[in-house]
């Protein structure tokens, strides 16, 4: 499968040039799809939850909707619960589980590399009286199920870890995981946010899973989380009961609507082995371009990861001038997770690996997209190395005496 070469993904960067959108895991672009779905969403005069015609019309259009999420979750409609992104969907799977073991004093299990969304839910679920294990990933980025047996105990209630790391792209056991934490009593979320789409959740084992719309080509602002059927959460934003008593307000139905038709889509995607073909040659060609620059280093698992991130450091430079001389030549990448652009602090996930912080410092994020092609990853690549070479010219931005080694 050849994605057509217009482009989202080749947006207008400043000066006028045609870009190179290498920026998928912060956010991708609105699928035709989910655009058709969403203006047919906007206009639907009724509230879902009101009993006339109009409201049965909004109630159809999220019931519908549910089914289609159901599909990329792996499980029935009942099962999925709206929110209003990732972040809210993750909030309620490790809040809600800990608001609703408040007889004792829940225990929840977490790694070092999650998201901010999850850490910060854990934080709260701290404040909330839970006590929260970290537990560290190895060099590769992968978390060992063997340290989450370790920190299983009596009281243990959740165990929360990402299918796939959002900065690294290295893809987590969750499935061994999961079977490890349900032995011991305790149900097992997973933050799937950069995973949906891309690899099926359904094999994930997770008695609950967070999805944000925007990153699997739906609109912002909208998310879903799976609920398996007997799990019990107290909900965190409370009111008129909608979303089975789960999350009160009324739904966002447009967003509802595109984030159904993406997910459809992505369905079907997962199900063509020329895209998965297309996502392995993206990343060979992109990785045998950036080796051009010398001096390269890979961070995380080459052998189980996302092919459609790849985090790289160049020796000697910082990744976010990288980034930002990037932007000016008109390809858009990241030097790490978006929620945490303008940080000076190197990456908590590159930091947890053990990366010494001269080189997580120096780390850039490539997430290329369904509609990048060969010949994109090709230029923005060439365009790289020739931005390395001139920045290195300039001389080193760490003294080579004081840079760490691998």
């Amino acid at each position: 499968m050849k994605p057509p070469s217009s482009a989202p993904d080749r947006p207008e960067p400043p000066g006028g040039a045609r870009g190179i959108y290498l920026d998928h895991a912060a956010t991708s672009p609105v699928c035709p799809e989910a655009v058709e779905a969403v203006l047919r969403g906007m206009e639907i005069t009724g509230n879902p939850s009101s009993r006339h015609g109009a409201g049965d019309e909004a109630h159809e259009a999220l019931r519908s909707s549910r089914e289609q999420l159901a599909r990329l979750f792996g499980c029935t409609a009942d099962e999925v619960v709206f929110t209003g992104g990732g972040s809210e969907a993750d909030a309620l799977a490790i809040c809600g589980t800990v608001l609703a073991a408040r007889d004792r004093t829940p225990h929840v299990i977490t790694t070092a590399i999650e998201h901010s969304a999850v850490l910060e839910s854990c934080g709260l679920a701290r404040e909330l009286g839970a006590q929260v294990t970290l537990v560290e990933p190895d060099g590769r980025g992968w978390v060992d199920p063997e340290a989450v047996r370790r920190a299983l105990r009596p009281g243990t209630v959740l165990v929360s870890v990402m299918h796939a790391n959002n900065e690294t792209g290295v893809v987590q056991p969750v499935a061994e995981i999961a079977e490890l934490a349900h032995q011991a009593g305790a149900l097992m979320h997973t933050d799937a946010v950069q995973a949906a789409g891309k690899i099926p959740l359904a094999e994930s084992g997770a008695d609950l899973i967070s999805v944000s719309a925007h990153k699997f080509y739906g609109p912002k602002g909208v998310g879903a989380l799976k609920v398996a059927a007997g799990v019990r959460l107290a909900p965190l934003i409370r009111g008129g009961g909608q979303e089975r008593g789960l999350r009160a307000g009324t739904e966002n139905v447009a967003g509802v609507l595109g984030m159904a038709a993406a997910a459809s889509a992505a369905v079907r995607r997962l199900a063509d082995p020329g895209f998965q073909d297309h996502r392995h040659a993206l990343r060979a060609s992109l990785l045998k371009g950036l080796e051009q620059a010398g001096d390269l280093e890979v961070n995380g698992d080459t052998a189980s990861c996302l092919p459609e991130i790849l985090n790289v450091s160049f020796a000697g430079l910082r990744g976010d001038t990288l980034v930002d001389v990037l932007a000016v030549r008109g390809v858009c990448v990241s030097a790490g997770s978006a929620c945490h652009a303008g940080s000076d602090a190197p990456s908590h996930v590159l930091t947890a690996m053990g990366l010494p912080a001269e080189r997580a410092k120096a780390a850039v994020r490539f997430s290329a997209g369904r509609t990048t092609t060969v010949d994109a990853v090709t230029e923005a690549a060439a365009t790289t190395v020739d931005a390395v070479t001139r920045l290195r010219s300039l001389g080193p931005a760490v003294p080579p005496a004081t840079r760490a080694k691998k």
